[in-house]
């Protein structure tokens, strides 16, 4: 082998290991780099000082935002509007006077990719959204990605997971992983001063329509209650999986009588919830057991949107109602 065939060969190699370090799918001529890969800390993305940063996926802007890059642009999964800056009401403040374009959810993740491009973006963050690589590809011809590891399901990327991905890609991981303690923290505040929770049956169920469903491990609306001691409640485990949600026929509306529940709306004002005659024949409800919370409530909104720093204001909130609820397990 000559030696330009040598350094050629060491170059190659070398450029190979520098991927797999930095967990990046390389670009081509026509592509821009794809980061997904959560066990990478460190990635080069080709980021300055205040990148320009399009937040796609859900809650990925408000992930950025926590760790000081403002995005100039969001995609408004939650409809918190202008008012909040695209963010849950207990972020906004972060954006101090700047305010990002809101990009409207009415496509349901339909990307107007002309309208991306000319925000002239130095990394778009798609993390927490639905799983195409085609999208990804038309994204990546405008900027670099990150992007929910392979094999994601739809939406349910972990909250621990989006944020260290988003915070290598902009080259905070270690700010990351202290929120991700903080909040981890708190739970294990709760989880200690509420003994209690060990063991018990939980579910959080939803009323859309003339229907019924109830959220699954892989989803903030679960997982964060299963870290605090409680337990899914075995019905629970035989419906129909979609993803991170299960609809709940009307003959198994049962499923949800857990020992300890919390109901919501979705796209429904409250009052659909507490006049549901089944709802309302449930023992967990009749009993004082079950915490309904309208759709607009902060601290469903806070829950849905699955944040270190949403999941602590939720949890600030509803720790004390959980306990009043566990307290009347067994009392009737």
């Amino acid at each position: 082998m000559t030696t330009t065939r040598r350094i050629a060969v060491i170059v190659a190699m070398l450029c190979a290991v520098a991927m797999s370090v930095a967990g990046c799918i390389k670009s081509d001529d026509s592509h821009q780099d794809l980061y997904n890969d959560p066990s990478a800390t460190q990635v080069d993305l080709g980021l300055g000082d205040n990148p320009r940063v399009v937040a796609l996926g859900w809650s990925d802007g408000e992930i950025a935002l926590s760790l000081g890059v403002k995005p100039v642009a969001i995609y408004d999964w939650m409809k918190f509007g202008e008012t909040n800056k695209g963010v849950g009401p207990w972020a906004t403040s972060q954006f101090g006077s700047d305010s990002p374009q809101l990009i409207s959810a009415a496509s349901a993740g339909e990307f107007n990719y002309q309208q991306i491009k000319e925000l002239r973006p130095d990394l778009i963050l798609d993390v927490r959204g639905k799983a195409d690589s085609k999208v990804t590809d038309a994204l990546r011809k405008i900027a670099p990605v990150v992007a929910a590891p392979a094999g994601a399901p739809d939406f349910a990327v972990s909250w621990k997971v989006q944020t260290q991905l988003i915070g290598t890609a902009l080259g905070k991981r270690s700010e990351a992983d202290e929120l991700i303690a903080q909040t981890v923290d708190l739970q294990n505040k709760i989880r200690s001063e509420n003994p209690a929770f060990a063991g018990k049956t939980f579910v959080w169920g939803a009323k859309f329509g003339s229907a019924y469903g109830a959220y699954l491990p892989g989803d903030a609306r679960f997982d964060t209650f299963a870290e605090l001691g409680f337990v899914q409640n075995p019905p629970v485990k035989d419906l129909q999986a979609q993803g991170f949600f299960a609809s709940v026929p009307t003959e198994k509306v049962k499923s949800l009588d857990a020992q300890v529940a919390i109901l919501s709306t979705i796209s429904l004002p409250l009052s659909a919830l507490t006049s549901d005659r089944l709802i309302n024949s449930l023992p967990v409800v009749r009993d004082g057991r079950a915490i309904e919370l309208a759709e607009e409530d902060p601290i469903a909104q806070a829950m849905s949107a699955g944040t270190p720093q949403s999941l602590k204001f939720a949890l600030e909130k509803l720790t004390p109602r959980l306990a009043e609820a566990v307290g009347k397990v067994g009392a009737s």
